[in-house]
C-alpha cells in the first residue's frame, strides 16, 4: 500500500471512531439527564430538598381607640352628629436583640444509577431575645417558619419564655405561629429546635433584605472536610479542624446586610457525566497514541496495515464503552481500573501477534498508559485537566520531534510499497 494512501486510510479510521465516541458520549449524556430528572424527585421525596432556615417573624401587635364623628339623616330630614369610639389594631415588624444558632451537618451520600446524591442530616438549635421597647402595652406575635413545607422535623420544639408550646401548635402554611402579651421593657426569649435532613446545601437566613443585625452568634459542625459556601452569604468569622470535619462560626456585635449564612455539601464525581466527558475527549487521545505508533513503526520498519490501526481504535473505543455502562453497577475507580486492564490487554495481545511481544508491551502498552489512562485519569481532578492534558501535549510534540527529526519524509511519503510487507520486526 502506498504510503499516502495509508495515511488517508488511517485517517479514515480515526474520523469514523470519532464519531462513535461523539454518538456514545450524547447516549450517555441523555442517560445521565434521563435519571437525573427521574431519579431526583425519589430522593428529594425520601430526603428532602435543599434547606433553607429563615429567623423568626416577629410581629408587635397593638390596639388604639380613637373617636369618630359622622353625620346622619334623621327621619325629619336633618342632620345629626354621631360620635363612635373605634378600636384600631397596629402592627409593626421588630428584629431580635440577640441570635444564638447552632447547627451539626452529617454528610450522607447516596447515589442512584449514575448519580450521586449529596444528602445530609441536620441537627438545628436556635435561640434569640426580644427586648420591648415601645411605649404602648400590646402582643408579639412569634411565627417559626420551617425551611421547606414538605420536610421532616422531628422532635420540633418552640420554647416561648421558658415553655415548650410545640405541641400546642398547627403548621399553616409551612409555619407555626404563639402570640405573648408584652409591656414596655420587657425581655421575651425563643427557642427553637429540630433534627432534619436535606439535600444539597443548607442556608440561614436572618433577615428577609437588608437589615441591621445585632448580636448574632452562629457555630457549624460538620463532619465533612470539603466545606464550601453558596452564593450570597457570608464568610466565617473563625474556623477549626474538628475531627474529619470543622467547626465554623459566625459572631458580629452590629452588621447591616442583606447576606445569609450557609453551607454546599461537598459531591463525588458523577459517573455519568465523567463517562459522556471521557467520551467527548477521547479522539485527543486516539490521536496522540496513532502518532506516536506511526513514528516507532517509521523509525523501525514496522509495516501496520490500516485494519491494524482499526482494530487498535477499537481498543481503545472498547474502554469508554465498558466504562460507561459499568460505572452505574460498580464504584468509580473500579469500573475506570476494569476498563483499563480489558482496553491494554486486547492492545498487547492483538500487538503482540502483529507485530512482536517487545513492541506490543513495552512500546504500544506504554504509550497506551499515557494516552488512554493517563489522559482520561487527568479528568479525576477537576480544573486541572486542561493543564494536565496541555501538559502531556507539549511533552509528545517534543518526542515526535526529536525522534523524527531526521527522517526524509519526502522520500518515506513518495516511496513504493515493499514486494512483501514484513510481519514483524526485531
Amino acid at each position: 500500500m502506498h504510503p499516502v494512501v495509508r495515511l488517508f486510510s488511517i485517517g479514515v479510521v480515526f474520523l469514523a471512531t470519532c464519531v462513535a465516541w461523539m454518538v456514545l458520549g450524547g447516549v450517555t449524556h441523555e442517560r445521565n439527564n434521563q435519571q437525573l430528572h427521574a431519579l431526583r424527585g425519589k430522593v428529594t421525596e425520601l430526603w428532602g430538598s435543599p434547606q433553607e432556615q429563615r429567623a423568626p417573624e416577629l410581629a408587635f401587635r397593638w390596639t388604639t381607640e380613637e373617636t369618630e364623628t359622622s353625620w346622619e339623616e334623621t327621619q325629619d330630614g336633618s342632620r345629626k352628629a354621631v360620635t363612635r369610639v373605634v378600636v384600631r389594631t397596629h402592627e409593626k415588624l421588630m428584629s431580635p436583640s440577640k441570635s444564638t444558632i447552632a447547627v451539626d451537618l452529617d454528610l450522607d451520600m447516596r447515589r442512584k444509577g449514575l448519580m450521586w446524591y449529596p444528602l445530609y442530616d441536620v441537627d438545628f438549635e436556635g435561640g434569640w431575645s426580644y427586648r420591648h421597647g415601645e411605649p404602648q402595652d400590646g402582643e408579639l406575635v412569634v411565627t417559626f417558619p420551617f425551611p421547606t413545607q414538605d420536610g421532616i422535623y422531628d422532635d420540633f420544639r418552640l420554647v416561648v419564655d421558658g415553655v415548650d408550646r410545640a405541641r400546642e401548635l398547627v403548621p399553616e402554611a409551612g409555619a407555626v405561629s404563639w402570640s405573648v402579651a408584652v409591656e414596655p421593657g420587657q425581655e421575651v426569649t425563643i427557642g427553637a429546635g429540630y433534627r432534619s435532613r436535606g439535600m444539597t446545601e443548607w442556608r440561614y437566613v436572618p433577615s428577609s433584605g437588608v437589615a441591621n443585625i445585632e448580636n448574632f452568634s452562629l457555630a457549624m459542625t460538620t463532619d465533612f472536610a470539603d466545606i464550601d459556601f453558596p452564593a450570597q452569604t457570608m464568610s466565617p468569622s473563625d474556623k477549626s479542624r474538628n475531627g474529619p470535619g470543622w467547626t465554623l462560626r459566625w459572631d458580629f456585635d452590629q452588621v447591616i446586610t442583606g447576606f445569609g449564612v450557609g453551607m454546599v455539601m461537598p459531591e463525588r464525581i458523577q459517573p455519568g457525566e465523567l463517562a459522556a466527558e471521557l467520551a467527548f475527549s477521547a479522539p485527543v487521545s486516539l490521536l496522540f497514541f496513532f502518532l506516536v505508533i506511526f513514528a516507532l513503526a517509521t523509525l523501525r520498519g514496522i509495516e501496520l496495515h490500516p485494519i491494524n490501526y482499526m482494530f487498535l481504535a477499537g481498543a481503545f473505543f472498547a474502554f469508554h464503552l465498558l466504562f460507561a455502562y459499568s460505572a452505574d453497577h460498580l464504584p468509580v475507580s473500579a469500573a475506570f481500573g476494569l476498563s483499563s486492564v480489558v482496553s491494554v490487554a486486547l492492545v498487547v495481545s492483538y500487538l503482540r501477534l502483529v507485530v512482536s511481544p517487545r513492541f506490543a508491551f513495552l512500546e504500544a502498552a506504554g504509550a497506551q498508559m499515557v494516552y488512554l489512562v493517563g489522559f482520561s485519569l487527568a479528568h479525576f481532578w477537576d480544573g486541572y485537566t486542561g493543564l494536565t492534558v496541555t501538559a502531556l501535549s507539549i511533552i509528545t510534540l517534543f518526542l515526535l520531534m526529536q525522534w523524527t527529526g531526521r527522517i526524509k519524509w519526502s522520500e518515506v511519503l513518495s516511496r513504493p510499497p515493499d514486494p512483501v510487507a514484513p510481519r514483524q520486526a526485531a
